[in-house]
């Protein structure tokens, strides 16, 4: 059978405009074959709402806007939601515009506590909701209410601060901050001298643990010396205190008392000796008897024959007597 060309036209147009149905339903968010559930709700202002916009529970999206319809007088709007998923929704629920200053509004429907759920064609109840602009100055208000009492205070301070610093606080200023840069050039140094002491190869700190070491060395080399003299040091105590000490420092005592009686009588002018160490008299006598024995010594040794009268030196010397002791070359001289 042969299919005119009048007939593909037909059919291809009725396929087309099948089509286009099916795809404005779709992209108007309306299910094609699916039976849809319609509730309603009456706004004053629907603050941007458009067709097609979701309709969210909890974030959710369970429809969309089919229909607003505001009559000739437009001062109520009768908003016609279209529910793609099959939820219950309580008859006291509130049904809420929420503004989005970046994007299209949604509608929210704020669940209620009701047992009895809403039907197809019942009414949402509403209540109007902040606009994006108030929501926004709710929460501009306050930070400008706080910069302003910030500029207030700050105004107050720029005051306080004109006021108080002047020529003389400023230079009084200038001298802190020259203290305080010495300071720091200061703490800097000293930084630095503490750096190289703490340093872990070279510092002081690190000779002296060195040093240390060494001498810790030392003792655990010579432990076995250190316990010898120890243990002499532990026996000459020991020996010290079994000596009678309380006798012996009583007999130094009586030493010491002897030797101060002694002393004492030396230099009293009772005895002998303490006469001649205490009187010049005795002392310039005997230096007298002294020094005329010398004389006599030394004249019997340059005149023997007058104290030795003997035949065989010839007759008997008759020279003058000595009157003073003389050296050993004057003893020489007389005797030549």
């Amino acid at each position: 059978m042969k299919i005119s060309n009048e007939t593909k036209v037909g059919v291809l147009a009725v396929v087309c405009v099948a089509l286009l149905i099916v795809g404005f339903r779709f992209l108007k968010g309306k299910g094609i074959f699916k039976k849809e559930t319609h509730i309603y709700a009456v706004y004053s202002d629907v603050q941007g709402l458009k067709q097609s916009n979701p309709v969210v529970i909890n974030g959710m999206q369970i429809g969309r806007i089919a229909n607003l319809d505001g009559g000739k007088d437009m001062k109520h709007i009768l908003v016609t939601v279209s529910l793609t998923k099959d939820v219950n929704i309580p008859k006291n629920s509130l049904a809420v515009i929420n503004p989005n200053l970046l994007g299209s509004p949604t509608m929210e429907i704020q669940l209620g506590d009701a047992t009895t759920y809403l039907k197809n064609g019942d009414t949402l109840l509403t209540t109007l909701s902040a606009g994006a602009f108030d929501e926004a100055m709710k929460i501009i208000n306050p930070v400008l209410y706080e910069v302003k009492n910030a500029v207030k205070s700050l105004d107050s301070v720029l005051t306080t601060v004109t006021t108080v610093f002047d020529v003389r606080t400023k230079d009084n200023i200038q001298s802190i901050l020259a203290n305080v840069n010495t300071a720091t050039a200061s703490f800097v140094l000293t930084s630095e001298s503490l750096r190289k002491i703490v340093d872990v190869q070279n510092g002081s700190l690190a000779r002296s643990l060195q040093n240390m070491e060494k001498f810790t060395s030392n003792l655990n080399d010579n432990n076995a010396q250190l316990d010898s003299i120890i243990n002499n040091t532990q026996l000459l105590t020991r020996n010290l205190s079994a000596i009678n000490l309380k006798q012996t420092m009583d007999s130094l005592q009586i030493a010491i008392n002897n030797f101060k009686t002694g002393a004492e009588k030396i230099n009293s002018k009772d005895g002998s000796l303490g006469l001649l160490l205490n009187d010049k008299t005795l002392y310039h006598n005997l230096e007298s008897t002294s020094d005329k024995l010398n004389i006599l010594l030394d004249d019997i040794r340059v005149h023997p024959r007058r104290y030795l009268n003997i035949s065989v030196f010839g007759k008997k010397d008759k020279g003058n007597y000595l009157t003073a002791p003389l050296i050993d070359d004057s003893i020489k001289a007389v005797k030549q």
